[in-house]
């Protein structure tokens, strides 16, 4: 099989334990949907001062569960915004797609009609005869 059918997704959740202030569950989340860090954490910290227990848990559960990020899985700004889109909203990429692939077909269809039709013969006849040499025998 194409490595194109086996490569997955390099976008992945992970902890940021490089821009961690306590595990890098907030650095990794923001990181993740594109959000500001600053503004996950205060929003966490908010979350925190009205639900400390669920809050805490989640953050300790999250903690555990989602794996630090290895340093090969770093990605440049323009490839990380590229699989953002693409984790986040995989129907809207394909309808995308979709949409082009639409737009292309009409357009074909269009060429293959005045290709076809009278007047793509009656312009090649115009064109030809108005090209010098074309039409005379002298």
């Amino acid at each position: 099989m194409s490595d194109a059918y086996q490569r997955r997704n390099p976008h992945r959740l992970y902890r940021e334990t490089d821009q961690a202030m306590v595990a890098g569950v907030c650095a990794g989340i923001a990181d993740y949907f594109g959000f500001n860090r600053r503004g996950m954490r205060l929003v966490t910290l908010l979350g925190a001062v009205f639900f400390l227990p669920f809050v805490l848990v989640s953050y300790v559960i999250l903690a555990i569960i989602i794996p630090a990020r290895p340093q090969t899985a770093r990605l440049d700004a323009e490839q990380a915004q590229f699989w953002r889109g693409v984790s986040n909203a995989p129907a809207d990429v394909f309808s995308s797609v979709k949409h082009r692939f639409r737009e292309l077909d009409l357009r074909l269809q269009k060429m293959e009609a005045y290709v076809t039709s009278r007047e793509f013969d009656f312009d090649r006849e115009l064109d030809r005869a108005a090209r010098p040499g074309a039409g005379s025998t002298e």
